[in-house]
């Protein structure tokens, strides 16, 4: 029994071992699988990147490491966005068919609304998609959002960086629709498209100023058959809107273009904007600086993740937390001075 008591850090140290064996060949076989470009494999690691588990997020962690390594030429990362019933996900698919038609690989992140209960999710988009999610040279990815600030997942980044790693030239970032904390999106993409409808006017007053100061395209859609005079209105009303906000990019104006995903009508004529838009950002230089301040700015939503993470799993900060928090709910102590005395614990004893 005594031998057995001394084999046992032994055993523990060659279990530990081979845990750390075993994850350096599923990070070395997925990095190698999306490389060639297998979207199964593509697939393994987006579900890597978005689990919550330990284990999982240090081999994530490897592995984004790893495929942020792989020569690619430069994607374009564009963001969609628009309120429900705009049509997002008929719109990606009719121009996502076509641009596979121009010899585009197209990734497609669809973030999906999750319950802020059960943080269950619809992930319908891949249902509504159904062409381009069985096109060979398309990944259709819904991912939910698990009740994150901005409607966007959280590891929505690595994941663009694995598709991106896997061959996709195109990444497409569907939202959630529009909302206050959804300016998210442009802090990940390169490009940033509103999609309003016809005979919006009051949809018009109903979209927050700030996401229309964040628009580089406005595409007004389903701009077809008895729509197709409110479309024109509707564009007008948008185009002076946007003479009365300053543009976010010095070389370039946001622009209006009328479509409808339904019959294709100026489908080309939106990627025309956009090519438009990404040549005028690349002679710019502006592009260089873009990218890397987008890698800043989720470095310091990361930290601020991974610190709040680490808060809540502190036991003497969850302590006074609790105790904390009816003192707030209660009114006996302003919720500033809580935050401060719990921040404080926990730095005392992190």
């Amino acid at each position: 029994m005594s031998s057995g008591r001394a084999l046992t850090p032994c055993i523990e140290f060659c279990m530990g071992q081979i845990r750390h064996s075993s994850s350096l060949r599923t990070v070395e076989a997925l990095v190698a699988g999306i490389r060639q470009g297998d979207r199964a494999s593509l697939a393994r690691g987006i579900t890597l990147v978005e689990s919550t588990r330990s284990d999982h997020q240090q081999e994530a962690h490897k592995l984004v490491s790893e495929c942020i390594k792989i020569p690619r030429p430069r994607s374009l990362r564009i963001g969609l966005t628009g309120t429900p019933g705009v049509g997002k996900s008929t719109f990606i698919e009719s121009l996502g068919m076509r641009l596979l038609q121009k010899g585009h690989r197209v990734s497609v992140l669809a973030v999906d609304p999750s319950s802020t209960r059960s943080g269950g999710s619809i992930l319908g988009d891949k249902t509504r998609m159904q062409e381009l999610s069985a096109a060979s040279n398309a990944y259709v990815r819904p991912s939910p959002n698990r009740g994150s600030l901005g409607g966007v997942a959280r590891n929505t980044l690595d994941s663009i960086i694995l598709t991106e790693a896997c061959g996709f030239d195109v990444c497409l970032v569907e939202t959630v629709g529009v909302g206050q904390s959804e300016t998210m999106v442009s802090d990940m993409v390169d490009m940033f498209v509103l999609l309003m409808q016809p005979g919006s006017g009051d949809e018009l007053q109903g979209v927050k100023r700030g996401i229309m100061e964040l628009a580089d395209l406005v595409v007004v859609n389903k701009a077809d058959g008895a729509m197709e005079l409110a479309a024109k209105l509707t564009r007008s009303e948008i185009v002076n809107a946007l003479h009365l906000m300053i543009p976010r990019r010095e070389s370039w104006s946001p622009k209006v273009v009328r479509a409808s995903a339904a019959t294709g009508y100026n489908l080309d004529r939106v990627w025309s904007t956009v090519l438009h838009y990404f040549d005028k950002l690349e002679k710019s230089g502006e592009w260089d600086a873009l990218r890397a301040d987008q890698r800043r700015k989720w470095m310091w939503r990361e930290v601020s993740h991974l610190l709040l993470a680490r808060l809540d799993r502190n036991p003497a900060s969850h302590k006074i937390a609790q105790l904390l928090e009816a003192d707030v709910l209660n009114g006996s102590i302003p919720a500033g001075v809580a935050a401060e005395q719990i921040v404080s614990k926990f730095l005392s004893n992190p």
